[in-house]
């Protein structure tokens, strides 16, 4: 049973949750996650470890509740327990000192871009960070974000807050001065995103890392269930990312393996409960 020390709202349906796994804290490494239960009966889910503690054995998981048994595990309040904490899972991110580097995070990928950003400027890099969301009030980490990155750059889509419109068009201001173009690209969220970023940096052979979301069982390569094409070849995310190079990346493979189940999680899925707050 793994303790919830602490569990904060960050923007609507994203919940901050530091829980208690010192052995997972203990050997973590930016780029990793973690597969949660909260009860026997529940469904596995996947969370990056978005930062860990050592000295006190506490990881931090950035959780959106979008469907039955990721709400069910932001309801555990402080002092209770979730019953399984499985990791860390995955290869880590590939830490260098590239020079520039731009990070790219969109909507709750900004959480999982953080141990990766921070790792990134540990290593020497000169990181710029480009945050994007809906509106405002899905801006998330701007100030953790703003004290390890040179510069911090905003985009929403209704103009609430930085500038009105996509992080591509940061990007690419970026890109176009020799002065700040970066020399690698790490983004993260949406699956449109990552894929747009990826074909901007293509023509200019700029290295582009994307961080992959798909369907995710085990976490130990058994399943098949996350499956991903990488050059042509099938490459399972849980072990063998979940980073890859995104020119690589069939990303109209995983816009339709992501899809495959939609029709009947709203209507026949045994998960589709209401669930007490």
């Amino acid at each position: 049973m793994f303790e919830v020390v602490s569990n904060d709202i960050l923007a609507p349906s994203l919940h901050r949750m530091v829980v208690r796994a010192p052995r997972v804290a203990a050997s973590r490494k930016p780029g990793q996650f973690v597969i949660v239960r909260s009860a026997p009966e529940e469904e596995r889910i996947p969370l990056t470890i978005g930062d860990a503690d050592n000295a006190v054995g506490t990881i931090t998981l950035f959780v959106q509740a979008i469907g039955a048994s990721t709400r069910t595990i932001v309801a555990t309040p402080v002092g209770g327990f979730l019953r399984d904490v499985a990791g860390p899972l995955g290869l880590p991110t590939h830490i260098e000192q590239w020079g520039r580097v731009a990070c790219i995070g969109g909507g709750v990928g900004t959480a999982v871009l953080y141990p990766l950003a921070k790792a990134l400027a540990e290593a020497g890099n000169d990181v710029t960070t480009i945050i994007g969301g809906r509106a405002d009030a899905f801006i998330i980490l701007k100030h953790e974000l703003s004290a390890i990155s040179k510069e911090v750059l905003i985009t929403t889509e209704d103009g609430s807050m930085g500038r009105k419109g996509f992080v591509t068009a940061a990007l690419a201001d970026l890109m176009a001065d020799p002065a700040t173009c970066p020399q690698a690209v790490f983004a993260i969220g949406p699956v449109p995103m990552m894929r747009a970023v990826t074909e901007l940096t293509r023509p200019q052979g700029i290295t582009t890392i994307v961080s992959l979301n798909p369907i995710m069982i085990d976490g130990t390569g058994m399943c098949g269930g996350c499956r991903v094409l990488v050059e042509g070849e099938p490459r399972f995310a849980c072990v063998d990312g979940p980073e890859f190079d995104g020119h690589k990346v069939d990303f109209e493979n995983l816009f339709d393996r992501l899809s495959t189940y939609r029709s009947h999680e709203a209507a026949n899925c045994r998960l589709n409960r209401q669930v007490q707050p």
